[in-house]
């Protein structure tokens, strides 16, 4: 069978048992819960990333009993679920590549419970990042992860990817912070993993749920660790006249057995984008600058900010500029939480990369990184957390341009082959999803993939819990691209993708 045909089969499949499934759903949650006409569902085609898929029914649960519902109802007609937050992801991961049942979590946002003396939250799934650490702060608290989405992004999203962000070269990523979570399994079913403490008896079920993209259950309560807000908190910005330098650096830092909170760079195209609208401070005429955070009391906090700036001034730095103040330190990371958004003042489209290498490999990897996207024709700004060595080139287009989009998603395959070859990684923090979910071979043999692919059943999760994510196992997703290419492309005219 064709690409396009065994695409067209699974999506017929879907569609004529759609119309009962939606009467089913509104049944079950009620008409204001559902969506399902074709305007309704544009909204829905893509999360953050430049993949695509239109799913045929969206839901909006508001308690796990829902959720439970909706799922059962899509289980029993054996139509795909997709699980969605905020739709900020950056790998596919919401996408409904074979259509199926969308079930957005943004309307389950509660805090439910905040114990101050355990340190510790419980919360819904479409509690949004930031939220939940202004809910805490009263308290003195606050929730470490903070992706560079934290304003809009969900904790269910989080838990899902396994998020990262600028503050977890310190304290870790989401799975250090999650306890424990209530989930909806394939068939409807709720049941609890983990709980209220960091060391529960039995198999570290919880471990393995954080980060498994939606493919294993829906999470509807979620227990988390809280942090203590720390005593003092200094901020720096080094800048650069050559990436290297600022490369350089960022391992001397670490080699010195300092540990910032965070240690993030921008180059000269990321700083081009964001100045002139942020006003951060950033130097329009830097090659790089490194933004450098450490917290701790105030002693240490002084002695360490001191020797960091003898670091990178031992680099090359130029400068090195120090903020205490809040609205200083604020202005400083406003600059670097909108980078991203902030390219589309470059160029109508941007694709996100995420790969690891080691940290001595920052050099050479950001070398060939700029050396692929020349060849490719394409504009490159990074910006990254350097600390972990976690790169996020992003790879600048306009999708009206033809052949753009094959251009760059064959150069950032590239750029992610050289992070694997230098010992890294196809993924820190954004997820596989479906954008890299064939970059997997690289890094695992087909044995290591056979003993994960047991996880599924070990859950009561079928291939229709968020299909064509994470592994390439689903059959027929492995052509989804190409047939949805060659179904649209001759209509259209230009690059189609999904």
């Amino acid at each position: 069978m064709s690409a396009a045909a065994t695409s067209n089969a699974q999506e017929q499949a879907n569609d004529g048992v759609m119309p009962q499934v939606v009467r089913e759903l509104v049944r079950a949650l009620g008409r204001e819960r559902v969506l399902s006409t074709p305007e309704e569902l544009i909204a829905f085609e893509y999360d953050g990333t430049i993949e695509r898929g239109k799913p045929q029914a969206v839901v909006f649960p508001e308690s796990t009993e829902q959720v439970s519902a909706a799922v059962r109802i899509a289980h029993r007609f054996d139509v795909p679920v997709i699980p969605r937050g905020a739709g900020t992801g950056l790998s596919g991961g919401a996408v409904a590549t074979i259509g199926g049942v969308v079930i957005a979590l943004t309307r389950m946002k509660r805090v439910l419970e905040i114990d101050v003396a355990n340190r510790l939250a419980v919360v819904e799934p479409g509690v949004v990042n930031l939220d939940l650490s202004k809910a805490a702060a009263p308290h003195g608290l606050y929730y470490a992860p903070d992706p560079s989405s934290q304003r809009a992004c969900t904790i269910g999203g989080n838990v899902a990817e396994n998020a990262g962000g600028p503050h977890c070269l310190a304290y870790g990523a989401t799975t250090n912070h999650v306890l424990g979570a209530e989930i909806v399994l394939a068939d409807g079913e709720v049941a609890w993993l983990g709980g209220t403490t960091r060391d529960v008896a039995g198999y570290d079920l919880i471990g393995a749920f954080v980060g498994s993209e939606g493919t294993l259950a829906i999470a509807t309560k979620i227990v988390v660790r809280l942090m203590k807000l720390p005593e003092s908190t200094r901020t720096l910005l080094a800048i650069f006249d050559t990436v290297d330098d600022a490369s350089n650096s960022v391992s001397a830092i670490i080699a010195a057995g300092i540990l910032p909170s965070a240690l993030e760079m921008m180059d000269r195209n990321i700083i081009a984008a964001v100045e002139p609208v942020i006003h951060a401070g950033y130097p329009l005429d830097a090659e790089a600058v490194l933004l450098i955070e450490v917290d701790s009391l105030e002693e240490g906090t002084v002695e360490q900010a001191e020797a960091i700036e003898k670091l990178c001034s031992a680099n090359n730095a130029r400068e090195v500029r120090l903020a205490v103040a809040q609205p200083d330190r604020e202005r400083l990371w406003a600059g670097r939480k909108t980078s991203i958004s902030a390219l589309g003042r470059l160029y109508p489209n941007y694709y996100v990369l995420d790969g690891v290498v080691p940290r001595t490999k920052l050099v050479e990897v950001l070398r060939k990184t700029y050396a692929i996207a020349e060849r490719y024709g394409l504009a490159v700004a990074n910006v990254f957390h350097a600390g972990d060595g976690n790169l996020h080139p992003n790879l600048l287009f306009d999708e009206r341009d033809p052949g753009a989009t094959a251009r760059v998603l064959d150069a950032g395959a590239e750029i992610m082959r050289v992070c694997v070859d230098a010992g890294g990684s196809i993924t820190g923090e954004h997820g596989v999803g479906l954008e890299k979910r064939d970059f997997i071979a690289w890094i695992f043999g087909p044995d290591d993939l056979a003993a994960m692919a047991k996880l599924k059943p070990a859950f009561n999760a079928g291939e229709r819990y968020n299909p064509c994510k994470a592994f390439p196992t689903h059959k027929g997703c492995g052509e989804v691209r190409q047939a949805h290419i060659q179904r649209t492309a001759g209509a259209i005219g230009t690059d189609i993708y999904v």
